[in-house]
């Protein structure tokens, strides 16, 4: 009995066509709600450090001395949080993934508000 259910299983695989997505010739479309990455406005960020504190994996860390906002995406569970209380809305959930990543310190991001230097003779 067991060769029927098997029989049908291939006769249907060969007349549907594959199931998986043919990727090398056709690129993935991601629905609007996935969850790929978090992003920061580092030009729109005050540096408060609510995002920071949200955090249940503690991926975030800010420095409101030196403007920096880091995030380690390995420890990143992409649950939100930090995009929802973030007072000015700077961050925000992208729906493309990181690039896979093979070492420690790529998957670390650190982004500082860069401050204009007065040129020579301006002061």
């Amino acid at each position: 009995m067991r060769i029927f259910v098997m029989a049908k299983t291939v006769m249907m695989n060969l007349f549907q066509g594959p199931a998986t997505l043919m990727y090398p010739q056709k690129n993935r479309v991601y629905t609007a709600i996935t969850r790929g990455r978090i992003e920061n406005e580092i030009e729109k960020c005050i540096f408060c450090g609510l995002c920071a504190k949200r955090c249940p994996t503690y991926a975030l860390a800010v420095s409101k001395e030196n403007k920096e906002w880091d995030i380690d995406r390995l420890k990143c569970c992409i649950c939100n949080l930090c995009v929802e209380i973030c007072p000015v809305k700077c961050l925000s959930t992208h729906n493309h993934y990181s690039l896979p990543v093979t070492e420690r310190r790529a998957a670390l991001c650190k982004k500082r508000l860069e401050t204009p230097t007065p040129a020579a003779g301006e002061e």
